[in-house]
């Protein structure tokens, strides 16, 4: 889909956010972002994320097993297997690879998915760039900030020029109460997630999950805490939002995406911002 994007379009800059790392090997996720990256011209940023217990072992059958040690491998890997080769020899990967390529455009900057303080200071200390989801902004200042000021610290590095990507689910909509139906029936599979659960009770939205427990249904406290829904103005500033929080790059995405019915019309009223 990216590649169509990319010849489709010759300004644009692309992105996933995110790809598992536990399926796919280092090298064979290079191979994938070198590709995209030459097609775009420069134009493609990759992300990776570990995933979850739910999705990796039990939908896959594969190991979610310590994942930062496994992410700090994996990217020292995949730079590696962007640029001129590797030879690695871990506790996780072990890859002997060169690969005498032509000129091409630099290699990809990468971002990694965090929402823990522990991936977050990973992301910081690694990464170009962090991708969060669900996180909302008074997390993004209070918790992820912070921590990823510590792992930029941590490489001796500043924090100036590291991407902060924030996923920003909207619904720019006349119908509010319809969009916030379909916004609360798709965050209840986040709130059962235990990882999801800590981030939302960090961002002081404890009572809202409490709520939950107790009656197995979203409050729409929570999703209004996580979500812009309503008329264009106040998605805007929902946007905004993250942005003074210190998120350099606010992700749109449209709440129940792609069928939704105010999936075009936020499209459009974000492109402006």
């Amino acid at each position: 889909m990216l590649a169509a994007y990319a010849a489709a379009t010759t300004r644009i800059g692309l992105g996933n956010g995110v790809v598992p790392i536990y399926p796919r090997h280092p090298v064979t996720m290079a191979q994938a972002a070198a590709t995209l990256n030459e097609v775009s011209s420069g134009r493609f940023r990759l992300g990776i994320g570990v995933s979850h217990k739910s999705a990796m072992e039990a939908m896959l059958g594969l190991r979610l097993v310590e994942p930062l040690g496994v992410m700090r491998e994996y990217v020292a890997v995949l730079r590696g297997a962007l640029a001129e080769g590797t030879d690695f020899q871990g506790g996780h990967y072990r890859v002997r690879w060169s690969l005498a390529l032509p000129k091409r455009p630099p290699a990809p900057p990468i971002y990694l998915a965090a929402l823990s303080v522990k991936m977050l200071e990973l992301a910081g200390e690694i990464a170009d760039g962090a991708v969060l989801w669900l996180c909302p902004p008074a997390y993004v200042r209070d918790v992820a900030l912070p921590a990823l000021e510590r792992g930029r610290r941590r490489a001796g590095k500043p924090l100036a020029g590291f991407e902060i990507v924030a996923a920003v689910p909207l619904a720019v909509s006349d119908d509010r109460a319809a969009a916030m139906s379909a916004f609360r029936g798709e965050l209840k599979r986040y709130v059962e997630q235990p990882f999801y659960r800590a981030m939302m009770q960090a961002a002081g939205l404890g009572d809202a999950v409490a709520a939950f427990d107790r009656t197995g249904e979203v409050p729409e406290l929570l999703a209004e805490a996580l979500g812009g829904i309503g008329d264009a103005r106040g998605a805007r500033d929902y946007v905004e939002a993250y942005r003074k929080a210190g998120v350099t790059l606010p992700a749109v995405r449209p709440i129940t995406v792609p069928d939704a019915p105010w999936y075009r019309r936020t499209l459009e009223a974000a492109a402006g911002w």
